[in-house]
């Protein structure tokens, strides 16, 4: 690792400084088909500078330890969202005896409520919180007095926000774009609510699988003065401790120029959960701590020792004279008075009594911000990294790389609704209120907007939620789709100048679109959200027949029938496909006339071709030849034409066997974990069946043989 200069607030080896800012033709149904080539970048606000004068003091010359009072709260996992913010058991639901739920029990309204009323009853105790989808939720349930007294705490600093997103979302199987959108979201709701005291300082991803460098990147340039992890390798993390570099400069883009992309990190010390025998949450085990020295199950004094012990081994990792404990965990302080009582006594007991014995160990309530003002003021040189933390592995044999792959249906589901989305948003911006409130009926981006930043939640697409959670989310997205068709409709009516009702084909990744299926007649809308010209194929499943395809000059242009395996039976299907081409941030309208007759020769198509070890099969352009193997059917060459470069390729289909655990390790492969039984993978097949569709030269354009 290198060293450089630090964006402001630290220093990198070089000897700079800086300091931390605190700163349709009649007929029949149209068809909208849309282009999904989108990518959208918004601004995101930047952190405020006023938040810092608000923590507390600390001690110099004394290890000063900083409990950080929060909950990690799952936007769906073992239950869905609204199960987990009303403390549902999905099991409930089913109507069937059961002895013991094997589900978490969890209610975020409960932990809300507990922790406020927690906050307002000691000044002195903080807390901070994560996720807007829940807290949005909640701050809309409550009364005038309660919100008042919220914002009080939030500009004290007693509650802080970290992150500030609407979710904690996944690093690995998520798109910038909609990382950017739901962090918007999020903070645009605490902007909304709080002003500047409640916008985040502080990037707080304590449970993803692994980190990148460009969601560090993401969230140097919103404007993040510091980023804390949980979980890293482990073989990185004892490395890590060794070498004292769990806190260090992440410099996460090559192309930006320093410090634009420049990001302080540092690494937890124990991913996000309490110190071990110091949990005190109504879901753990731990004894309280005892102070009472006349009561028999006086504790008090073991209690003080072991986290005196703690504290002072924990230093070792760290260069400064202050470290972190995080109290905390999984959906805990729903009562969150066991914790703070707990914690109250403790910090009395090390600060008044141990210190008065010499002890130089300073216990204080903190924030993650407060903390790295603390790291700021220590004006150290701090090494710098420049990869990511991936692949993430927490023990021998244990690569969290299933989830790459995970629940493929709903990864696809998610990327095409968030192109939708942004189909949605660019056209209510370009026509305005009257995209909302046309004559389609009252359109909304909101839902959908919604729905997709909950899909970015780390256990949402990654695929690694239950199935029933999987199904909710599916749900979401679901739902968001309805008001933002009915907001491109009024939008693509008046823009296109069209009354006619719009049709959505939703199934058209299985060839169903009843419009165009059903249709004698019907206009094609296609809409490009890019700010370039797009040429594209477009393919709609349609009936038996021969179609005219022309184009928006009125003019015929070629077009052809195929038949398709249908996805849902063993029989065949019909698809219509023509070239389109779409303007830069337009659209273009395409009409489709169904002919007299039959395309019998499509018909031909479902035969199975014969072998023939003379027959060569080769698709090309003008730039590239592909040619496939006459026996195997598999892909065997690929020639550039251009620069007359021929390439021999190797093409085979293989499966790796999962593993249920071995004599190495017991750890199976799943859905977080990807583990093969065996180190080389199988072969699906040794051959594939290939059928050529070519178009015939002097046939009727809309003819295939």
């Amino acid at each position: 690792m290198g060293t450089g200069s630090l964006a402001p607030g630290v220093r990198a080896g070089g000897g700079n400084t800086g300091w931390l800012w605190m700163s349709s033709c009649n007929l029949g149904l149209p068809v909208l088909s849309i282009s999904f080539l989108i990518w959208l970048l918004l601004a995101a606000p930047g952190a405020q500078a006023a938040g810092y004068k608000t923590c507390p003091t600390t001690k110099p010359g004394m290890l000063n330890v900083h409990l950080l009072p929060h909950t990690h709260d799952d936007v769906g996992w073992l239950k869905t969202v609204d199960q987990y913010y009303y403390g549902m058991d999905p099991h409930l639901l089913t109507f069937m005896p059961i002895v013991m739920s094997d589900v978490q029990h969890a209610s975020v309204q409960y932990i809300l409520d507990s922790v406020i009323y927690s906050l307002l009853n000691d000044p002195t105790r903080r807390f901070i919180y994560v996720e807007m989808a829940f807290f949005s939720r909640w701050w809309k349930q409550q009364t005038n007095v309660t919100q008042d007294a919220v914002r009080n705490l939030v500009r004290q600093g007693r509650l802080e926000f970290v992150n500030g997103g609407w979710v904690m979302n996944d690093e690995a199987a998520t798109h910038y774009g909609a990382i950017v959108d739901q962090m918007t979201l999020g903070l645009r709701f605490l902007q909304d609510t709080f002003g500047s005291d409640g916008l985040p300082r502080v990037a707080w991803h304590i449970d993803p699988f692994g980190h990148s460098r460009e969601q560090a990147s993401l969230f140097a340039q919103m404007g993040f003065d510091g980023f804390f992890l949980g979980r890293i390798d482990y073989q990185d993390k004892f490395n890590r401790k060794r070498k004292l570099k769990m806190e260090e400069l992440w410099r996460a883009s090559a192309s930006l120029k320093p410090p634009a992309a420049d990001l302080f990190t540092g690494v937890l010390p124990n991913n996000y959960n309490p110190p071990k025998d110091l949990c005190w949450d109504v879901l753990c085990t731990d004894p309280p701590v005892v102070d009472d020295p006349t009561s028999p199950e006086f504790n008090a004094n073991k209690l003080v020792d072991y986290f005196l012990n703690l504290a002072s081994s924990q230093k070792k990792y760290y260069r400064t004279n202050h470290t972190v404990m995080t109290m905390g965990s999984d959906f805990q302080y729903e009562n969150a008075n066991m914790w703070f009582k707990n914690m109250d006594k403790l910090i009395r007991l090390v600060n008044e009594q141990q210190q008065a014995n010499g002890s130089k160990v300073h216990v204080l309530y903190s924030t993650p911000s407060c903390y790295l003002w603390e790291l700021n003021k220590a004006n150290l040189t701090w090494t710098v990294k420049e990869d990511d933390f991936f692949p993430y592995a927490d023990g021998p044999h244990m690569f969290w790389t299933g989830y790459f792959s995970s629940r493929p249906a709903l990864k696809r589901y998610e990327r095409l609704s968030y192109n939708f989305l942004q189909v949605c948003n660019q056209l209510e911006a370009l026509v305005g209120p009257e995209a909302k409130v046309g004559p389609y009926g009252s359109g909304d981006s909101a839902p959908l907007n919604e729905a997709m930043a909950v899909l970015q939640h780390h256990d949402a697409v990654t695929g690694t939620a239950r199935q029933n959670v999987v199904n909710d989310y599916a749900k979401q997205l679901a739902a968001g789709w309805g008001p933002c068709e009915v907001l491109v409709s009024n939008a693509l009516a008046r823009l296109s100048l069209y009354k006619q009702n719009f049709s959505f084909c939703r199934e058209i990744n299985i060839s169903i679109c009843p419009a165009s299926q059903t249709s004698e007649h019907f206009r094609v809308i296609i809409y490009n959200p890019v700010g370039r010209k797009v040429d594209l194929m477009v393919r709609l499943p349609v009936s038996e027949g021969i179609f005219l395809v022309k184009d928006p000059n009125d003019r015929r242009i070629s077009s052809n029938v195929v038949m398709v395996p249908s996805a849902y039976s063993k029989t065949y299907q019909w698809e219509l496909l023509f070239p389109a081409s779409v303007p830069a941030l337009g659209f273009s309208i395409y009409s489709v006339n169904k002919m007299s007759g039959h395309n019998h020769q499509a018909h031909n198509l479902t035969a199975r071709p014969k072998k023939s070890k003379s027959r060569v099969l080769v698709i090309e352009n003008k730039y590239i030849r592909a040619t496939f193997d006459s026996d195997t059917g598999l892909l065997r060459k690929i020639e550039n034409l251009e620069q007359n470069i021929s390439l021999p390729v190797r093409q085979g289909f293989f499966w790796y066997n999962a593993s249920a655990g071995d004599e190495e390790s017991p750890q199976a492969s799943g859905a977080y974990i990807f583990r093969p039984s065996h180190r080389k993978p199988l072969p699906v097949s040794h051959w594939a069946q290939v059928t050529l569709v070519k178009r015939h030269p002097g046939s009727n354009p809309s003819i295939c043989v």
